[in-house]
């Protein structure tokens, strides 16, 4: 079985692996490359293994005319830029001693070895730059049945990082066969090790759970994670049920995985999956407008467009209803709209205080008008 694609094809790409061939070393694609060819998806990020050290890898892409990023260097990783593209290259490795946090590794020179310590089999297969796939642990057939399975024994798999366990279900949603539903023996695994999940740092668990949250249909996997305990573990509060109807309302619109926090719920997410201050803010927002009554074109001209939308669609997930027709319409007319009152047309009559109150009573009136009312019937009385 081959692979192909441009990524595969590019000049950079196979310089750089000509190059590590000319030297006796192997340099063999792995990983996500590999298993989003083989399923016809978008191939981003390159990734190469290699049976050289980093030392070694570091000369030979050098004396190539490449440039050289030392990445994760103790750790067997430089990144190669080779004709603008980057290559992330990873000497072949096996696992000497894990804490559930991260890993103490040995450099290997045997492929079966550096499989033996991926997550999942889906992700342990290989390519060399002619598009040949190599699969020492037999995990074809489960990328076929697109069935994401742990190398091994899901508890060993699972105490060497405990953020496998949130990774089981990000590619469950993204890759797996939602029909079949996922492995019982790694759910079981994940069930029984969710605690192990305290000792991950909240930004990886929120730079996972951003991921889950963007995929095409995040809503079975969180359902899941929910059943197993596991959401509770990192998000306590939080309800999936309102998801799937979100995803479906949601339709050819993009994934974006702050609209679908929101309905997620959940006790102080933004401290719990570590989100920026603007991410805080937004979801803040659209937390307080699920439960408004304000019109999409009001909702528009508070948040913006995209926020508008994601309140528009969020609120009617919560409520099990359809948004109102022609809300996207009305979400951007609002985002262009301006208030017709400024501070001069109320002074000097109102200063401070007053004005910044009276300000707000128009807005609030404007808004009830579905931003109807004009500058003279917002002054009046005023």
């Amino acid at each position: 079985m081959k692979v192909s694609g441009g990524w595969l094809t590019h000049v950079g790409t196979q310089s750089l692996c000509a190059a590590m061939e000319g030297a006796g070393f192997r340099a063999l694609f792995v990983g996500g490359c590999v298993r989003n060819a083989l399923l016809g998806e978008p191939v981003a990020d390159v990734d190469l293994a290699t049976d050289a050290t980093p030392k070694n890898v570091t000369n030979i892409a050098e004396q190539a005319g490449f440039k050289v990023i030392p990445t994760g260097f103790d750790h067997g990783t430089v990144t190669v830029i080779a004709a603008g593209k980057p290559h992330e290259v990873t000497t072949f490795r096996r696992d000497v001693e894990t804490d559930g946090r991260r890993a103490v590794v040995a450099f290997s020179t045997n492929i079966a070895e550096d499989a033996a310590r991926r997550d999942f089999t889906m992700n342990a297969l290989y390519a060399d730059r002619n598009g040949t796939v190599r699969d020492p642990l037999n995990g074809l057939p489960d990328l076929q049945a697109r069935h994401v399975r742990f190398v091994g024994d899901p508890e060993t798999r699972i105490r060497e990082d405990y953020l496998r366990i949130l990774r089981f279900f990000r590619f469950h949603a993204c890759y797996g066969n939602a029909a079949e539903g996922l492995d019982p023996e790694a759910l079981a695994a994940c069930a029984a090790f969710s605690a192990g999940l305290e000792t991950i740092s909240k930004e990886r668990i929120g730079a996972e759970m951003r991921k889950l949250l963007s995929a095409p249909d995040p809503a079975p996997a969180l359902a899941s994670m929910a059943a197993a305990g596991v959401l509770a573990q990192i998000l306590p509060g939080a309800d999936p049920r309102t998801l799937a109807a979100l995803v479906y309302l949601e339709g050819a619109t993009s994934n974006r995985a702050l609209r679908r926090l929101a309905v997620l719920g959940g006790e102080d997410p933004a401290t719990a999956l570590r989100l920026s201050r603007s991410e805080a803010r937004d979801l803040a927002q659209l937390r307080d407008a699920i439960g408004s009554m304000h019109s999409p074109a009001a909702l528009g001209w508070q948040l913006g467009a995209n926020l508008g939308a994601d309140a528009i669609l969020a609120r009617a997930a919560t409520l099990g209803t359809l948004p109102p027709q022609d809300w996207q319409a009305q979400v951007a007319r609002g985002a262009a709209a301006t208030f017709p009152v400024s501070a001069t047309d109320l002074m000097p009559a109102l200063q401070g205080e007053a004005l910044g109150t009276r300000i707000k009573a128009l807005e609030a009136q404007w808004l009830a008008s579905n931003l109807t009312l004009s500058r003279d019937d917002l002054l009046k009385g005023a």
